[in-house]
């Protein structure tokens, strides 16, 4: 039996203020000692997750804007699989909606309601950085979006009715919305789940018996750990756990964001 491992990045292997995975060395050093593919499963960009992949040496596969895209280095898997693009790198398995048409679409529900809403695509380099505390390398990254576009409210937005009007308005574009540990996202008929599904039926066709684990925080997470073996919540900061998340089966981890991740993994590896 070989274990798979799917994680979201922001707020659960990385800390939400610092940005810093450094809690979680050990459980990564571990996994990388017992060969276990590690697959990113986040709301970050291609260009945000391959800093990431450089920086621990990885070499797998991994799922972008919230399933927008499943992006498999060429030559990975021995079993073949449908995909729908190549890079020079990758083969890409895309299940998104083109970010341009989502930023129109977005356009044209901001000038239905009377309150603000701000998209990564609204704002410059410095912007972004400013408002996430991204320094502006990172920031540059976060905007080259290819599936997703991320977004915020501003004025105005802060009645009961401005969230039910705008996931209305999402709906009858014919788009979906999901939320994660700081922004909207405007997405297509596309989900974490569905890609972690995808990529799970590869894998289980590679190596027969897999047992998959996924690891997330907030809301836009769920799909995800749904769609695994074991899947895991860590705490938000203060402690507290995602509280949209109801799903009996999901196992709560005693330790925020990095912290709870590393507690959790050690936890399996071990028992």
């Amino acid at each position: 039996m070989k274990y798979i491992v799917f994680t979201d990045i922001d707020g659960t292997l990385i800390e939400h203020d610092t940005y810093s995975y450094e809690a979680a060395k050990p459980a990564l050093s571990a996994l990388k000692e017992q060969d276990i593919p590690l697959i990113f499963c986040t709301s970050k960009t291609r260009a945000e997750i391959e800093v990431y992949v450089k920086e621990l040496d990885l070499a797998y596969p991994f799922i972008s804007e919230n399933g927008g895209a499943i992006f498999i280095p060429h030559n990975y898997f021995d079993v073949e699989y449908a995909h729908t693009k190549e890079t020079p790198e990758y083969d890409i398995i895309e299940l998104g909606t083109d970010y341009g048409t989502l930023r129109k679409n977005l356009a044209d529900i901001r000038r239905s309601v009377d309150f603000e809403i701000i998209g990564f695509g609204d704002m410059d380099d410095v912007g972004v950085s400013e408002d996430t505390g991204l320094d502006i390398e990172s920031a540059r990254l976060a905007k080259i979006r290819e599936y997703d576009e991320a977004f915020r409210l501003g004025k105005g937005a802060n009645t009961p009715d401005a969230e039910k009007r705008l996931t209305e308005l999402i709906k009858s574009h014919g788009l979906n919305h999901t939320r994660g540990g700081r922004y909207w996202h405007i997405i297509g008929d596309n989900d974490k789940g569905k890609a972690v599904t995808i990529l799970s039926e590869i894998y289980r066709r590679q190596f027969d018996d897999i047992r998959t684990i996924g690891l997330g925080d907030s809301q836009n997470d769920l799909p995800m750990l749904q769609a695994v073996d074991i899947p895991l919540l860590v705490r938000k900061p203060g402690g507290q756990y995602d509280a949209s998340i109801k799903d009996a089966r999901i196992n709560k981890v005693k330790g925020i964001g990095p912290v709870g991740w590393n507690i959790a993994i050690l936890d399996i590896l071990m028992a």
